[in-house]
This record gives C-alpha cells, structure tokens and sequence, in this order.
C-alpha cells in the first residue's frame, strides 16, 4: 500500500509550474530565476504536503530537460543527517560538472532541520566552496532550525497550507482523472481533515477508492479515522448542558468506534469548541484547558481520566 501511495503521489505531482497550486508569489519569482538560467541557494520551510518537495522537482525538471535526473541530488537528511553524508555524497556530487547548458547542478536536501550541528557547519562551507558548480535547495518544517550561516546564504520562501478553492482543484482533477464520484460534502470534509495538506489528500482519497468509486463523508471520516465533527459537537454539548454521564458515554464510544487516541480527540475537540453554544469568555476557558490536557498526556498521563477532567471541567463552565 505505501508502495502504491508513493506511485499516486508521483502520478499527480505537477510537472510544470503552471500546474503548482496553492504557492503562486513564490511559484512566480522561482520561475523568473529559472526563465534567466541562473539562481541563488534556496531555503523552503513549511509545513509538510504543501509542496516544497514538488516545487524542487519542478525546478530540476525546467532546468535540465531530460538530463534532470542526472543533474539532480535528492536526499532525505531525517534519514542520513551526519557529517559523513556531507563530507562524502554532497561534495562528490558537488565538484563534478553538470550535463547540458546549465552551469551548475541542482541538491536537494529534504528535513534539512534534522540535520545535526556538526553536518550544517559542514555544508556550510560545501555551500560556500561549490557556488560554481553546484545549488542547493533546503526544505525544512521549522527554519529555526536551520543555523543563521546557512540561512543568509539562501533565498528563504516561507510556504503556507493550500487555501480552499486549491485543494477542491487538487480534489476534482484527481477524481476525474481515477473515475471517482465525490460530492461537495465528501470534498469539504477531505480538506477539514487534511488542512490543505496534499499528500495526506491523495493518500486518504485512495483509500476511499479502493473500497468504493463513490466517495461519501462518512467513507473518509472512516479511512482517515478522525470522528464526524457533528457527533464531536453532540459530546460538548450534552457536558455544556450539565449531562456528565451522557457525553463521557459519547465520548468513549467515539474512541472506541474510530481507534482514536487521547491526542487525537483532543485536537478535534479544540477545533470544535468554537461551535458549541457558549460564550466567548467561556470558550476562551475551555481553550486553556485544552492545552493543560493536552500538555499533561504528552508528560505520560492518563487519557480516559485527563478526558473525563476536561469533560468535568465543560460542566462546571457550562453551569456557570
């Protein structure tokens, strides 16, 4: 199935850069360095499935025509982030010519920020000393993580989820390329629960089609095992108005019919505190007490009883 997964992703990933969405100022300045032949190292941080990996594909690809994949480095640095990969694989690739007319050849480094200390100071210099030969494209979650040095001699492009009307594009070409039927409701559901996160997109409308060409809300609440939002409200709800019992019930009923741990029901209660009927003050409360859980199940505390306190607490402000 993962080796599946992998092949649908590559079998959408955009190949030119008309075809990125969701990143258009940064899509347009990228174009214009490679529209002059020439360009600076590049640094992208964001979060994952937004298309920092595509964007880099795509540069190599309009540089190098045919030869991108001998012109071009990929490595996963979360995998192979000690000196050694620098020292050795980087700069042997580094100090050898490209093929073609472009006069430098293309590295990319993906979870840059898992790189340890030692192995970005190494770069650093590779960075330094290959300028002629070579451009380094950096991807990263968190840019704080990624040493000053490093980050001075790239271009930065902070990237940001894809807005709505984007990931419904994504959604649709997708379905009418597979043969799927989807609904509006099915596709506003797949991007609450993926928030703009493409790969985890097409990874979960996979599933869906696996099992079933019509795609339904309740099939990907069901393959993305997050619970339905309305029946999340019904657990705030029944506390709001005083009824202890009924929403622990709801609540451990949830768990247990969608495999849901304390964290992830936790996460999508946060999201949906904001529709209960309450006052914003009390909303506010509710909120705070989100994040104690939250941090209190991180530190190894029990779940059911950290839940069961929250659910405690919801009736006490809602009483008030």
């Amino acid at each position: 199935m993962i080796q599946e997964s992998s092949i649908w992703t590559e079998k959408y990933r955009p190949q030119t850069f008309d075809e990125v969405k969701g990143q258009q100022e940064i899509v347009a300045k990228i174009q214009a360095f490679v529209a002059s032949g020439n360009m600076p190292h590049l640094l992208f941080s964001g979060p994952a499935g937004i298309g920092k990996t595509t964007l880099s594909l795509v540069i190599a690809k309009q540089l190098f025509g045919e030869n991108w994949r001998q012109n071009t480095l990929e490595l996963n640095a979360s995998d192979e982030r000690g000196i050694d990969v620098i020292r050795v694989k980087v700069k042997d690739f580094a100090r050898t010519r490209s093929i073609g007319n472009v006069p430098f050849k293309l590295i990319y480094l993906d979870e840059s920020d898992a790189l340890t200390k030692e192995a970005q100071q190494a770069l650093r210099r590779t960075m330094e000393n290959y300028t002629k030969t070579c451009r380094f494209v950096l991807s990263c979650n968190y840019s704080s993580k990624i040493i000053d040095p490093i980050q001075s001699r790239c271009a930065v492009f902070r990237f940001k989820p894809l807005p709505k009307e984007d990931v419904f594009i994504v959604i649709t070409n997708i379905a009418e390329q597979e043969g799927l039927q989807i609904s509006e409701d099915s596709k506003q559901a797949l991007y609450d629960i993926t928030n703009g996160d493409c790969r985890r997109l097409e990874n979960i409308m996979q599933s869906c089609a696996v099992i079933n060409k019509e795609i339904t809300p309740e099939l990907v609440y069901s393959m993305a095992s997050v619970a339905k939002p309305k029946e999340v409200n019904e657990v705030l709800t029944s506390a709001a108005k005083g009824d202890f019992l009924t929403s622990r019930k709801k609540l451990l009923d949830l768990m247990l019919n969608y495999g849901l741990s304390g964290m992830d029901i936790i996460r999508q209660i946060q999201k949906e505190i904001w529709h209960i009927e309450l006052d914003d003050k009390k909303k506010v409360q509710l909120i705070d007490k989100c994040g104690e859980v939250e941090f209190r199940m991180v530190e190894g505390s029990d779940e059911y009883i950290q839940l069961e306190s929250f659910l405690a607490f919801v009736v006490m402000v809602g009483s008030s």
